[in-house]
């Protein structure tokens, strides 16, 4: 886990931006169907607990996608990008995806999840695999 310093991020349009208070969990790849479709790859994503997020949504863009009852995918309505994830079995946390932050972050990748899922075109080697979510 790296401490978040008061880190923050933004959508692309700046609509939607946030500031993080507390730490954030190292980086996991998850490539289960929905990510992929979600941020058009796999998603990056670190972790924060929801109460040490701040999000400032002065123009009410930030939209929530929810194709299964217990998992929401947070978006800018304006420009679109991929913000966040919300999972009905980590309420107390909020998966921010990590392209959307500023550097430097202090974070790295440590796995990958959902592998079975991933698309024919990716292989990293260098990063421990799950066939789901260990």
């Amino acid at each position: 886990m790296a401490l978040s310093g008061g880190s923050g991020g933004r959508c692309l349009c700046g609509a939607v931006a946030f500031s993080v208070r507390g730490p954030l969990r190292d980086v996991l790849d998850c490539h289960c169907h929905r990510c992929r479709r979600f941020t058009g790859h796999h998603m990056a994503a670190t972790s924060v607990a929801t109460a040490d997020l701040d999000v400032r949504d002065p123009e009410a863009q930030l939209r929530w996608y929810r194709p299964v009852e217990d998992a929401g995918y947070g978006f800018c309505g304006r420009c679109g990008s991929s913000l966040f994830w919300r999972g009905g079995d980590t309420p107390d946390s909020t998966s921010i995806c990590a392209g959307v932050l500023d550097p430097p972050t202090g974070l790295r990748t440590v796995a990958a999840w959902w592998v079975g899922e991933a698309s024919d075109y990716f292989e990293r080697s260098d990063l421990p695999e799950h066939t789901t979510e260990p």
